[in-house]
């Protein structure tokens, strides 16, 4: 039997050295599919934002 690493464990002083101070961090674009196409959120207009902001995800149970 195959040994499981332990992730209970806190984080390490190495993953709390990785976070970056918010005047280096850089936005993350968010992409989307839409009528078969891959766009931008930011690309949406304000109605559209709106409507991608108010979207409920699901899991489908099989």
């Amino acid at each position: 039997m195959l040994a499981r690493p332990d992730t209970t464990q806190q984080p390490t002083e190495r993953a709390h050295a990785a976070a970056l101070p918010n005047h280096e961090r850089t936005r993350c674009e968010i992409w989307t599919r839409v009528m078969g196409y891959h766009r931008p959120v930011s690309a949406f207009n304000i109605g559209k934002q709106g409507e991608f902001a108010e979207r409920v995800f699901f899991l489908e149970r099989r």
